[in-house]
């Protein structure tokens, strides 16, 4: 499996998708097309989860995402709980500004729909 890396652009997150168990999800994400954009990157997780790293890391840093985004991360992060099917581990870290309480709610729901435990990381 090779990694995947993807620059952000000013509607777009960066991504960076690393068989070594890093799963990077960085800045905006307000896509018009949504299916079009996350398509490869999906198409990667699924690929991933047959023959996962050990502990899989997964890093949401989103500054803002539209509710089309979500629905998009939601999926993906349940085809990543997969990984425990193989015996192996997953962390989901959600960053979040200093006082973007909008950002930390978001993950806060993450984590009960998923019925997983976040790390809630503050930073700035």
């Amino acid at each position: 499996m090779k990694e995947l890396k993807i620059s952000p652009t000013k509607t777009s997150p960066e991504i960076l998708l690393s068989p070594d168990g890093i799963i990077r999800i960085r800045g905006r994400s307000i896509h018009e097309n949504v299916a079009d954009f996350f398509a490869p990157i999906e198409f990667w997780i699924n690929a991933y989860v047959e023959t996962p790293a050990p502990v899989t890391c997964v890093d949401m840093n989103l500054e803002y995402f539209n509710s089309a985004s979500a629905k998009v991360f939601i999926h993906l992060m349940e085809k990543i709980k997969h990984v425990s099917l193989k015996d192996k581990k997953f962390i989901f870290n959600w960053y979040y500004e200093d006082g973007d309480e909008d950002i930390l709610e978001r993950g806060e729901y993450f984590s009960s729909i998923l019925d997983v435990p976040f790390n809630f990381i503050k930073v700035g």
